[in-house]
């Protein structure tokens, strides 16, 4: 007998493969739980932290929590926060204190208002990112959370000494299990830390050099700074009004032309080329797009006098275009930007005209000589035509030669189809006769 026509019974072996397989797409399909979550994005829904989440992101600390999971972040509301803006500097000195302060605000293990809850009568003691950096003596670079009076919770240091703490206010929001995000009545600094004394503490110049070195594709200008001892220049002109530092990429060396010596300057002439990119002022890119005027004077006109070695900054087709006089560059990206220091990559490197002019007599390189100045054309202004044209009376021969080639051109097409027509003619006769069963040698035998 013959076998149904229910579907052929399968392996074991196939069924567990296929049952292996939809476990690992079902997997792959899941998030990542080490994929950490984007902090400052969460923040972003919650304007009373937008000063908090501000602050993260002008630290290191906000790309630190990019690869983390399973944290607790106390955040402090904007009325709560100090009002000193100094305590916000973002770099090295102050700005590394403020860093650390806010990694003492991320601890490592998820919290919920449901964890505090049940927080023991001795409290409990949970390591924050700042004791991961090793500047943490011992255990003080964790946070001791224990339950007050009406069900509140105080995070202080674990020191013995009375230092700083923080009431939780509540629960801002949470992904569950990556990351919680609980408020907190102020900054809770670690035990050991004088804020007041970093906020006094004058922030160290930025090394324009290393923020070079670091963007790369600035090798050229980094070196050239490095050789001619104008970065410390830069470095002590940052107080005050600040510095805008314009750099060349090294595509903008490679670019200029043979007839601009610059790396052949002597070592004074090349400063003042050095010094030709900096405004003595800080602009940040959007006041640079709305600037009020155009020519502004450079770190070289300090060492000449007013009026020369300026720069003229204007808007074109969307773009900030950098005049000198003698080439036309853009920016092109941002390198940094922390007040009282930007810098941005131009598109070709400025030439100062006083300089460089095309025929200035204190010029270091010149144009070469135009037709009019080349040997052999001494005392003859005229210069020859650009373009060589026709005699005037070869022109109606030209039309004429056109218009006569065009008509044979018609002529053939007419000829071509005549003979179609004709080999069109032929082909049905001949189909007829065949119907006929007339051959067309019989009919060419009866005509004659």
């Amino acid at each position: 007998m013959g076998r149904g026509s229910g579907a052929a019974p399968v392996s074991p072996g196939l069924a567990l493969e296929a049952a292996v397989l939809a476990l690992l797409a079902a997997a792959a399909a899941l998030p990542s739980p080490a994929a950490g979550v984007n902090v400052t994005a969460v923040l972003s829904a919650f304007p009373n932290f937008a000063d908090f989440a501000r602050l993260l992101a002008s630290t290191p600390v906000a790309g630190e929590l990019a690869g983390r999971s399973s944290l607790t972040l106390l955040a402090v509301p904007n009325a709560n926060l100090p009002q000193s803006p100094s305590a916000f500097a973002a770099g090295a000195g102050a700005g590394a204190d403020i860093a650390d302060v806010l990694r003492y605000h991320v601890l490592l293990e998820y919290l919920s208002p449901s964890d505090l809850a049940r927080l023991p009568a001795s409290g409990k003691l949970v390591t924050t990112l700042f004791q991961t950096t090793g500047r943490a003596p011992s255990d003080l670079g964790a946070v001791n959370l224990t339950a007050g009076t009406n069900s509140t919770v105080v995070v202080r240091s674990p020191a013995p000494s009375p230092g700083s703490n923080a009431t939780v206010l509540g629960a801002v929001t949470a992904v569950p299990y990556n990351l919680s995000v609980l408020a907190v009545g102020g900054l809770i600094v670690p035990s050991g830390f004088d804020l007041a004394a970093s906020e006094s503490r004058p922030a160290p110049p930025v090394n324009i050099t290393r923020v070079l070195t670091d963007a790369r594709g600035f090798n050229v200008a980094a070196s050239m700074l490095q050789a001619s001892g104008v970065a410390s220049e830069f470095e002590a002109d940052e107080h005050g009004a600040g510095i805008t530092v314009f750099v060349p990429t090294d595509d903008a060396f490679a670019g200029l032309p043979a007839t601009d010596r610059l790396q052949s300057l002597p070592a004074e002439r090349k400063a003042v080329v050095l010094r030709f990119h900096v405004l003595h002022s800080y602009y940040p890119l959007g006041s640079l797009e709305s600037i009020v005027n155009p020519v502004q004077p450079t770190l070289a006109t300090e060492y000449t006098e007013a009026g020369r070695f300026t720069l003229n900054i204007t808007r074109v087709n969307g773009s900030i275009a950098i005049d000198t006089g003698v080439v036309q560059a853009s920016i092109t990206r941002t390198v940094f930007d922390q007040n009282p220091v930007s810098v941005f990559a131009v598109s070709k490197v400025l030439l100062p005209k006083e300089m460089f002019s095309r025929g200035d007599s204190d010029s270091t390189t010149m144009a070469p000589p135009s037709a009019a100045m080349a040997p052999g054309n001494a005392g003859n202004e005229q210069t020859p035509p650009t373009r060589l044209s026709s005699p005037p009376d070869l022109h109606g021969e030209d039309s004429e030669s056109s218009a006569a080639l065009t008509t044979a051109k018609g002529a053939s097409w007419w000829c071509i189809g005549l003979m179609y027509l004709q080999l069109h003619l032929l082909l049905s006769l001949y189909l007829q006769l065949q119907n006929l069963n007339i051959s067309p040698m019989s009919l060419l035998t009866w005509k004659m």
